[in-house]
């Protein structure tokens, strides 16, 4: 496994080329690879097609499936990302994977699980299964896979210790299976979790949740030297700067009050009932004198499960 952090990293030996022709490249997951935060011309673009345009050293990408396509031998390379912001790992592994298979990428991005922490159906093991499922089919299309670990939702959002803890236990699972999983298919693994990109608020957009251009900019550049330290990227690296206007104070607060009012609505019917629960199970242990110390216990128990069950196979 190759891993990077945008404070250090660790490289790997150059792994195997992509065949000569157009480098297909799929992106699967939810809003983060879809390219929330980061608006152009009225879309979201992201770190995927910012990286795309870096790995080849003939031509921006061709985004999609379009007619045609690059020409016969040409090293472009064409992006399918199918990512979509709300994305569950069910609707990565049902609904994205097929896709992606017929579409017989050479590199493929799996980033999911956040919005799974965010469901009061959460299950650790079931999300280690779907994305070792992902992942292996991917594989055994002859994918390089792309992975990223990111910080808990609640630690951005600044929630109260109470109501950020039981995020934060969600998200450590799914980010150790996902170094699991990572290091069993020798992904080319991205740290998003640790505090040089948590605390850097010029990374982040107005909803505190998504990178901003910048941050994007961040994750495209990181990934890229990654790929190129295996020989997998021959282009330039995407420039850390942001090219477009950051959005003014007023616009942020627009958004605040409107679309990210209704994500806090569209999830709050289900996941504040439980995270109340939750508070309140921790707020009984501290009152009996046992801390976190129950909570925290059953939450390994379940990771440790899910990570048996997953790499004992």
């Amino acid at each position: 496994m190759t891993v990077e952090s945008l404070g250090a990293r660790t490289e790997a030996a150059p792994g195997p080329a992509i065949p000569e022709g157009p480098v297909r490249f799929a992106v699967l997951g939810d809003s983060f690879s879809e390219g929330v935060g980061d608006r152009v011309d009225g879309a979201w673009r992201g770190w995927a097609p910012l990286l795309a345009d870096g790995l080849s050293a003939d031509g921006p990408p061709a985004v999609g499936l379009a007619s045609g396509g690059p020409a016969p031998g040409a090293r472009q390379t064409v992006l399918l990302n199918l990512a979509v912001a709300g994305a569950l790992s069910r609707d990565v592994d049902e609904k994205q994977l097929p896709r992606a298979v017929a579409f017989r990428p050479h590199l493929a991005s799996v980033v999911v699980g956040v919005n799974d922490t965010l469901r009061r159906t959460f299950d650790i093991g079931l999300l280690a299964r779907r994305l070792d499922r992902v992942l292996a089919d991917l594989a055994a299309a002859g994918a390089v896979l792309l992975t990223a670990c990111l910080p808990d939702p609640g630690r951005m959002l600044g929630l109260p210790p109470p109501l950020a803890r039981p995020l934060a236990r969600r998200q450590h699972s799914v980010n150790a299976v996902v170094h699991a999983l990572s290091d069993r298919y020798d992904a080319v693994h991205l740290h998003l979790a640790d505090d040089s990109w948590t605390e850097d608020r010029a990374l982040w957009s107005a909803d505190r949740l998504h990178p901003g251009e910048r941050g994007h900019r961040a994750v495209a550049a990181g990934f890229h030297r990654l790929l190129a330290a295996r020989g997998l990227a021959h282009g330039a690296p995407p420039g850390r700067e942001p090219v477009q206007p950051p959005p003014t104070r007023a616009e942020s607060l627009l958004w605040l009050a409107t679309a990210g009012t209704g994500w806090v609505l569209r999830r709050s019917h289900d996941l504040l009932p439980q995270l109340l629960l939750l508070a309140g199970a921790e707020l009984r242990h501290w009152a009996d004198g046992t801390g976190t110390e129950p909570v925290d216990a059953r939450a390994d128990a379940a990771l440790a499960a899910a990570l048996t069950a997953t790499m004992g196979r």
